[in-house]
C-alpha cells in the first residue's frame, strides 16, 4: 500500500475524516483518500477520477438502502424520483461545502478560480471521497454511519414536498390538467448578477399572465425557481379555495 509521504497532508486528511465523525481510521487507506481529494489539474493519472466512478455507484447504494429501509411501502417510482435528488450534483455540491471539502481538494489556481464550475468540482470530490473510503474497506462501515443522518434529513424533506423539488414537471403536470395547455419560459441574464446563482432571470408565462419569476446560476435554475414560485402560488390559492 502507498503511503503519504507529508505528513502535513495527512494531518489534514485526518481533520476532515474528524468532521465527517469518524473517530476510528485505522481501516481508511489513507493514499486513496488522497486521490479522492486530487483535481485532475494536479495530475492527469494520480487524481480522483477512477474513485469518482466508483462513489457515484456508493452514493445511489446508500440512498437506495436508506429509503427501503426509511419508506418500506414507497412505490418504487417514489423511490426513484426522491433518490434522483438525494445524488444530484446540486445536493452532493452542497454536502461537500457543509464539511469545506475544497479546501482538502489539491487543484490548480485556474480550477479554483473557476466559480461556474465549483458545484461539479465538489460533487465530484465528494464521490471520490465516498469511492475511497468504500475501497479501503470493501463495505459502507466508513460512510453510512455519518452520510445516513444527512440523507435522511433531505428524504423527509423531498417526500413532504408534493412537487419533489421539480417544480417545473409539476407546473407543467397542473397547467396540461386545467387548461390542456404548457407554459412558457423565457430567460435572460441579467445585466447587474452580485451572486452567483443570480446570473439569469426567468418568467414563467401562461398565455397572457405572468405566473412566477426566479433567478439562477444557470438557465435552468431559474426556470425551476420561476416554476417554485408560480407552483407555490397556485397551490396556496387552492388550499384557501378549498
Amino acid at each position: 500500500m502507498k503511503v503519504i509521504q507529508d505528513p502535513r497532508r495527512k494531518k489534514d486528511l485526518r481533520k476532515l475524516l474528524q468532521k465527517l465523525g469518524l473517530q476510528d481510521v485505522s481501516l481508511v487507506n489513507w493514499h486513496l483518500l488522497d486521490l479522492a481529494l486530487t483535481h485532475p489539474s494536479i495530475s492527469p493519472k494520480d487524481n480522483y477520477e477512477q474513485l469518482e466512478f466508483v462513489g457515484d455507484a456508493v452514493i445511489r447504494l446508500s440512498c437506495a438502502e436508506l429509503l427501503l429501509e426509511t419508506y418500506p411501502d414507497l412505490p418504487v417510482g417514489d423511490f426513484a424520483a426522491i433518490r434522483s435528488i438525494l445524488v444530484s450534483d446540486r445536493f452532493l455540491a452542497e454536502i461537500a461545502e457543509q464539511y469545506g471539502l475544497e479546501m482538502y481538494l489539491l487543484a490548480s489556481g485556474g480550477v479554483r478560480n473557476d466559480k461556474w464550475g465549483k458545484p461539479s468540482r465538489l460533487a465530484d470530490c465528494f464521490e471520490a471521497v465516498l469511492g475511497a473510503l468504500y475501497e479501503s474497506t470493501k463495505d459502507m462501515s466508513l460512510i453510512r454511519p455519518w452520510l445516513d443522518p444527512i440523507l435522511q434529513e433531505k428524504a423527509i424533506q423531498v417526500h413532504a414536498d408534493p412537487a419533489r423539488e421539480n417544480y417545473k414537471d409539476a407546473l407543467q403536470e397542473w397547467t396540461q390538467g386545467k387548461y390542456k395547455i404548457l407554459p412558457i419560459y423565457k430567460v435572460r441574464q441579467s445585466e447587474s448578477f452580485v451572486k452567483e446563482n443570480e446570473r439569469f432571470i426567468a418568467e414563467v408565462w401562461l398565455q397572457d399572465k405572468l405566473l412566477g419569476t426566479g433567478k439562477g446560476g444557470t438557465k435552468k435554475a431559474s426556470q425551476q425557481a420561476a416554476a417554485k414560485q408560480a407552483y407555490d402560488s397556485i397551490m396556496a390559492n387552492e388550499l384557501i379555495k378549498n
